[in-house]
C-alpha cells in the first residue's frame, strides 16, 4: 500500500457510525501491520481528553488512537469546539483554548484553520501509511459547504475518497444514502466512492435487493452491512448518544445479593459524560441519567459529572429541583470536575458564565475561582488506596477546601475532597482504574446501606475496551468489502463515478 494513504468516512446524520466505524477500520489496519493514524480536522463535543502534549482532543479520536495503539496527540484532531451555550463555543486548535466564537463569527475563522488543518493531515500522511479521517455531523450540510473545513471541503482540498454510512436503525436508509449524494455539486460527488450500512438487524436477504438498486440508481456499490451488536456502547461520541433518563451500558446481575443504583444528573451542558461508563461495566451497578428530582428517590450514589457551562448548569439544578434532592439525598454523592465544583460552598467566575460569586450547594467546604488558564493535565497519584491515574480539564481552581483529599499525589498533596458521604474530585478517568473504583464502590454501598452489595473482583475496564474496539475491527474484516477499502487508500476515488441529479443546489439570491 503506498505510504500516506488516507479516506473520509462521512456520515447522512450525527451519530450515524462515523466514530466507530473510523475506529473499527483503524483496528483493522493496524492489525494488519498498517502504519494507521486517526484524524478528525473539526469535532464538536464536550467530550475530550487530554493528549501527550498536554493539549485537548475530542474523546472519539483518543479511542481511535487506541485501536492504533498510539497515545492521544493533538494531531489527530486540530479543531475542537466546546459548546457552553446555545450560539457560542471555546474553540480549541491544536490542543490549545483560543476563544469564543459564535456560530456566524466562526465562518470569519474557517480560511486560517483550514491552512491549519491541511498542514497537520499532511503531516500525519507523511508519518504514517494510512490516515483514517472522520467527518463531522453530514457532508450534506448545504447551508455550511461554502466554509466546510471538516466534510467535503477537507476532501475535496485533500484529495480524499469518501465513504458515507448511514444508520438503518433508524430508518430511511435508502433515502439518507441517495439524497446525501444528490445534493453534493458534481465535483464532491467525483470523491464520494461507495456507501456502508450500520446496525442492521435481520437477514441479511432482505436488504440486498434494496443495495442492488441504490448501486443502480448511483452508480456506487455498498462496501458493507455492519450487524447491530449491544456490546458496542462504550465511549459514545456525545451525551446525546445516550437517551435521556435512560439506563447506561447493559446493566447484569449482581455479584452480591443486592444491586447499587446509580443516578447521574445529565446536565444541559455535561462534559465528558463518559466518566461513568467504568460503573456500568459493573455487575450489579444500575446507572442511569435523570433529568428531573423523582429519579433520586430510589438512588443509592448521586453522581453530578463535569459540565462546560458550571454556573449555568448550577442554575439549572436549581431551577428544576434537583439541587434541593441532591442536598436532600442520604446517601453518598460523587462530583467530578464541574459537578465538584457545584458541590462547594463558593464559586467566583469571571471567565466562563462571568457572574461573579456565586454560591455553591454547599456539601463539601470547597472555594473555587474560575482562571483564563486551562489546567490541562494528566496527573497520577492514590486514592482509597489505590494507584490511579487520571486527567484533568477546567478553568476552576480550588482556592480553599477543609477535609481529607480523595487522591494523594506523589509529593503528598491532596487532591479532591471526601467528608462524610460526599466526595468530589477534578479528574476525569478515575473511576476507569480497576482497583480504585471496587474500593470506591465498596465505600458507596456502605454509605448508601447496601451491605448486601460487593463488587466483583475482575471486572478490567481496559479490557473491556480493548475488546470492544478488536470488536470493531472484526466487524469491518468480517462485513466490509476490505480490498476495496484498501484500494481506495492506495489509490483514490475510481476515475467516471457517474453524477447523480440534481447534483448540487443554486444559491438563492
Amino acid at each position: 500500500m503506498t505510504v500516506g494513504g488516507a479516506l473520509l468516512v462521512a456520515g447522512t446524520t450525527s451519530d450515524a457510525g462515523k466514530s466507530v466505524l473510523a475506529a473499527g477500520v483503524c483496528r483493522w489496519l493496524t492489525r494488519r501491520g498498517v502504519r494507521t493514524a486517526p484524524f478528525k480536522a473539526q469535532n464538536m463535543s464536550n467530550n475530550s481528553v487530554v493528549t501527550v502534549e498536554g493539549g485537548e482532543i475530542g474523546r472519539a479520536q483518543a479511542l481511535q488512537a487506541a485501536a492504533c495503539g498510539l497515545e492521544p496527540s493533538v494531531r489527530f484532531n486540530p479543531v475542537l469546539l466546546k459548546p457552553g451555550g446555545d450560539r457560542s463555543s471555546q474553540v480549541v486548535v491544536l490542543g490549545k483554548a483560543v476563544g469564543e466564537v459564535s456560530a456566524l463569527s466562526y465562518r470569519e475563522r474557517k480560511a486560517e484553520l483550514m491552512t491549519t488543518v491541511l498542514s497537520t493531515l499532511d503531516g500525519l500522511r507523511h508519518d504514517f501509511d494510512a490516515v483514517v479521517c472522520e467527518g463531522a455531523g453530514s457532508p450534506t450540510e448545504i447551508n455550511l459547504r461554502a466554509n466546510d473545513i471538516a466534510n467535503m471541503g477537507l476532501a475535496r482540498a485533500a484529495d480524499l475518497p469518501v465513504i458515507v454510512v448511514g444508520d438503518i436503525d433508524r430508518g430511511g436508509i435508502f433515502a439518507h444514502l441517495f439524497g446525501t449524494l444528490a445534493l453534493l455539486d458534481p465535483a464532491d460527488q467525483a470523491l464520494v466512492s461507495g456507501f456502508v450500512v450500520n446496525k442492521f438487524r435481520g437477514d441479511p436477504a432482505l436488504l440486498e435487493p434494496g443495495l442492488r438498486q441504490l448501486d443502480a440508481l448511483t452508480g456506487r456499490p455498498v462496501l458493507g452491512v455492519l450487524p447491530w451488536r449491544e456490546e458496542l456502547w462504550l465511549d459514545a461520541e456525545d451525551s446525546l448518544s445516550y437517551t435521556a433518563d435512560g439506563v447506561i451500558g447493559r446493566p447484569t446481575a449482581p455479584h452480591g445479593d443486592q444491586w447499587l443504583r446509580v443516578a447521574v444528573v445529565r446536565l444541559p451542558r455535561i462534559s465528558n459524560a463518559t466518566d461513568v461508563e467504568a460503573l456500568a461495566c459493573e455487575p450489579g451497578v444500575s446507572v442511569r441519567f435523570v433529568t428531573e428530582p423523582s429519579r433520586l428517590a430510589d438512588a443509592d450514589l448521586v453522581v453530578v459529572p463535569g459540565s462546560k457551562a458550571t454556573v449555568h448548569d448550577l442554575a439549572w439544578l436549581r431551577a428544576t429541583g434537583l439541587a434541593d434532592a441532591i442536598a436532600r439525598h442520604d446517601g453518598p454523592v460523587l462530583g467530578i470536575c464541574g459537578g465538584f465544583q457545584m458541590l462547594g460552598h463558593k464559586i467566583e467566575d469571571g471567565v466562563e458564565s462571568r457572574a461573579g460569586t456565586v454560591e455553591g450547594l454547599g456539601l463539601l467546604d470547597v472555594d473555587i475561582r474560575f482562571e483564563p488558564d486551562k489546567t490541562l493535565h494528566r496527573p497520577h497519584g492514590h486514592a482509597l488506596g489505590e494507584p490511579v491515574t487520571g486527567y484533568e480539564i477546567h478553568h476552576g481552581r480550588v482556592t480553599r477546601s477543609t477535609g481529607e483529599g480523595l487522591v494523594t499525589l506523589p509529593d503528598g498533596t491532596p487532591e479532591g475532597v471526601v467528608a462524610g458521604r460526599v466526595a468530589g474530585t477534578h479528574w476525569h478517568g478515575l473511576l476507569e482504574n480497576d482497583g480504585f473504583r471496587r474500593a470506591f464502590l465498596r465505600w458507596a454501598a456502605g454509605h448508601a446501606g447496601r451491605a448486601g452489595f460487593t463488587p466483583a473482583p475482575d471486572t478490567d475496564f481496559a479490557g473491556r475496551r480493548a475488546a470492544q474496539l478488536d470488536l470493531l475491527g472484526d466487524l469491518v474484516a468480517d462485513h466490509l468489502d476490505t480490498d476495496a477499502l484498501l484500494a481506495l487508500l492506495d489509490r483514490g476515488a475510481p476515475a467516471g463515478l457517474r453524477v447523480v441529479p440534481p447534483a448540487g443546489v443554486p444559491p438563492i439570491a
